[in-house]
């Protein structure tokens, strides 16, 4: 699954560090962390290796968890932000695409909206 490449394809999306970890971003902006693999201070409870966080709307993490518990999940300590956990290994592409567009649409300016293609 390549997160960076989707990431990136999103409008005035740019990648660099959060945390010595790759952040993508829009208008500077979190839209989308990639985890590190077995990282234990982060993903301890989870289990989970290949993770990647995103920055969902309150509803549409809950709608995505629930429809993919498997793959999405609200993190434990943020989750009432919006931050979720993605597992990279238990999601398909075109899911994949979709979070991260829910995830950009949440930080970016609405005037950036516009410049989305149809999915």
């Amino acid at each position: 699954m390549d997160l960076r490449r989707l990431a990136l394809g999103l409008p005035e999306a740019y990648e660099d560090l959060h945390r010595r970890r790759p952040a993508f971003r829009v208008q500077a902006r979190i839209f989308a962390m990639l985890g590190v693999t077995s990282n234990t201070a982060l993903f301890t409870s989870l289990g989970w290796d290949n993770v990647a966080v995103v920055k969902l709307d309150r509803e549409d993490q809950l709608n995505m968890a629930a429809e993919h518990p498997r793959a999405v999940q609200p993190t434990e300590t943020y989750g009432h932000h919006g931050w979720t956990y993605i597992r990279l290994d238990a999601i398909d592409e075109a899911t994949l695409k979709l979070v991260l567009r829910l995830a950009w649409t949440h930080v970016a300016p609405k005037r950036l909206w516009k410049t989305l293609r149809p999915a």
